[in-house]
């Protein structure tokens, strides 16, 4: 096998391993490839769409750290209470009800296990992370696996590395990680298609978040289209949500002139929700045409009702009061194509 006799190669080298090597047959099948995800990560992980059948999700209970919150501290210009050190802001006059916010956090767990979810509930982060509830916002999932964000407030710092050990510890592959200057908030972030998400820029999301976000997840055969949000809008989940393939509530106030005539290319019904009810469009698709809802939303559950969309009501109010809805408060990380 040498054809330099005075060169000495390594014995493994001109020895028949590197041809058996040469031999074993590779692995062909995409990353996503359900087949493939079960054998080597044992699930399908991800989500192709945000309406497909939920299987698992990804929780984190209300704590100790809501004590921190000082009630006194209330502007009634802002409508908040805001810490001078930066660490939080709360959105009502009245101070936490730590016990009825874990109650109503424990119902929505009890109530996502009755539809047959996972519930991966994560205990309270040490220190004053009084947004950490909000599971939504620390990664997003696409079909294989998930990208961790990386959030924009100081005071939220520290929940990528919780929510990285968390999803790797389930066995859940991670595809990505946004770095640099580029900031992702998985809130901002919703698939309208297998192929096709959207991504909301704002003063919480940038364009470089959103183009490292669109060039991981151009190997997994999805695109991403910016949508610049208005005003002091956050997150993309207070314009839009899909609860069924071709389905969408959408909020007149903050949607772009152009964002239902996308939809409607792809054969979205867009539904209005109304300016009085700002947590309709935060809430949580259970399966196609299923829909986990705020009691703080009557309005639009009548109209769902009407048109034929199963609607689950919870009380959600006093997690609402900390700034983040149903949907804020879940990630998925497995769901059923559709």
């Amino acid at each position: 096998m040498n054809s330099h006799p005075d060169r000495q190669l390594p014995a493994e080298i001109t020895s028949d391993s590197a041809f058996v090597q040469g031999r074993v047959p590779l692995g062909q099948a995409a990353f996503t490839d359900e087949e493939e995800l079960r054998s080597v990560w044992g699930q399908a992980w991800g989500a192709s769409t945000d309406v497909g059948t939920l299987r698992r999700v990804l929780l984190r209970r209300p704590g100790r750290e809501f004590n921190e919150i000082d009630a006194s501290r209330w502007d009634p210009e802002l409508g908040a209470a805001f810490d001078p050190a930066g660490r939080w802001y709360w959105k009502r006059p009245e101070g936490p009800d730590l016990a009825k916010m874990q109650a109503q956090h424990d119902n929505l767990v009890a109530t996502l296990q009755s539809f047959g979810v996972t519930t991966d509930v994560l205990q309270p982060l040490d220190g004053v992370f009084t947004k950490s509830i909000y599971t939504r916002d620390p990664l997003i999932t696409v079909k294989g696996g998930a990208v961790i964000a990386r959030l924009a407030p100081s005071m939220r710092r520290g929940e990528e590395a919780s929510v990285t050990k968390a999803v790797a510890s389930l066995g859940m592959p991670i595809l990505g990680t946004i770095g640099g200057r580029g900031f992702v908030e998985g809130g901002s972030f919703a698939k309208i298609t297998p192929k096709l998400a959207l991504f909301g820029t704002s003063i919480r999301c940038n364009q470089e978040g959103g183009t490292q976000l669109a060039d991981i997840l151009r190997h997994f055969g999805v695109e991403v289209v910016t949508v610049p949000l208005s005003g002091f809008e956050f997150h993309l989940d207070g314009t839009l949500a899909m609860i069924d393939t071709d389905r969408a509530l959408v909020s007149p106030e903050s949607a772009p002139y152009w964002l239902p005539d996308l939809l409607r290319e792809h054969g979205i019904q867009p539904i209005w929700v109304p300016v009085s009810e700002p947590w309709a469009v935060n809430c949580l698709t259970i399966s196609p045409g299923h829909v986990l809802l705020s009691s703080s939303a009557p309005r639009i559950a009548e109209t769902l009702d009407a048109i034929g969309v199963k609607v689950t009501v919870i009380d959600y109010d006093a997690v609402e009061a900390n700034g983040g809805g149903v949907h804020c408060s879940t990630m998925e990380l497995l769901r059923d194509d559709v």
